[in-house]
Parts: structure tokens; sequence; C-alpha cells
């Protein structure tokens, strides 16, 4: 009885160490794993910053833009050029279809001209010209307390904002490509053909 039980024992765990076994085995070729997905395209340098949107304060990154044309515009809403506000929404209409983005950046240095709140800023907005494209909270863009997008923006273009409206234009690459001065328009052909030549190469 004793020596049944010892084979029985001995065969169980044959059977045991078999398994095991095939369970270690190397899966056949054709069920490998699939190749991991590829991975999202790098966020350019100068796009590696986060600021809060003006409707609500909620953080958001500039790398959602990366593989955008991107014009950047500081805007202030009692200035003699807030009206541009209307032909930047224009273009945002125009070409963000096709890759563009305007971002808005409040700011209070030229003038004292945006002394609002977010909620002021971003109510004259919508409602006196219809904004739809990205705004941004109220911000610093010149001297030593100037933002470290807009700091980059100058040092790479040469210029820092010399009033409100002042233009940088980035190509899907993420470099700055150009800058224009406040008089230059969102309707002008000088804009408008840089905005149209960096949306056609990919």
């Amino acid at each position: 009885m004793h020596a049944l039980l010892a084979l029985r024992a001995v065969a169980s765990t044959a059977t045991a160490v078999a398994l095991l076994a095939l369970c270690l085995q190397p899966a056949p070729a054709r069920a490998q794993a699939a190749p991991a997905a590829t991975p999202a395209a790098a966020c350019p340098a100068l796009l590696q910053h986060t600021f809060p949107r003006l409707q609500d304060e909620s953080p958001q990154a500039l790398c959602q833009y990366a593989g955008k044309v991107v014009l950047v515009v500081n805007t202030a809403s009692y200035c003699g050029f807030t009206p541009q506000y209307e032909g930047l929404e224009a273009l945002y209409a125009k070409y963000g279809p096709r890759g563009l983005v305007v971002l808005g950046f409040p700011t209070n240095d030229f003038g004292q001209q945006e002394p609002g709140d977010a909620k002021q800023i971003a109510d004259f907005c919508f409602n006196t010209y219809g904004v739809k494209f990205p705004m941004f909270s109220k911000t610093v863009v010149k001297g030593k307390d100037m933002n470290p997008f807009f700091a980059e923006l100058s040092k790479a273009t040469g210029k820092a904002p010399g009033w409100n409206f002042h233009k940088y234009l980035i190509d899907r690459s993420g470099k700055a490509i150009a800058h224009y001065d406040s008089d230059v328009t969102p309707a002008s052909a000088q804009l408008v053909s840089a905005i149209e030549k960096a949306l056609a190469v990919r």
C-alpha cells in the first residue's frame, strides 16, 4: 500500500514538472506580441511651457499645439489695436482646419490697458469680438518678470514686444520664424503670406 502511494506521488510530481516546463517554453513566433505603438511626436523645446487658461485657470500645456503653426499675440482690451481681435479670430477660423492656432496672452504691461480680471477679459473678448481661439491668464511680457515663453520668443527673434498685439509666428517644428509689430494687422499680406507658407510645410 505504501509503495502504491509513493508511486502516485512520484507520478503527480512528474506531471507538475512537465506542465511547468511547458509553461516556460518560448511562445511560437506567430504568437509574439504586437509591436508597441509608435510614440507621440516629441514636444519642441519652445512649447514646453504650461499656462492657466483664461476662462477657468485650468493648466494648459503648450505641447498640445506641437505640429501646428502657432501665432502668439500679447493682447489688451483697451488699446487702439484691440480691434485686431476680430482679425485674429478670422485667421483662426479660416486656417485652423489647416493647422493654425492663435494663442492670446493678455497683459497690462503697456499703458495699463488690460486692468480687468480674468472673467472681465474673457467676457469682453467673447462678447465683443467672438474670440474662440485659446486665451491664457493675464501675464507679464516685458522686463525682468517676463514669462519664460515670451522670454524665449524674444531671444529667438531678437525682438521683445514693444506694445500690445505684438505677434510671433512659430512653424510646425516649433521654431520661432518671425515677429510682427503691433501695426501689422492680422489681415496684412505680409502676415497672411507667412502663415500660408508655414502651413504648406509638413
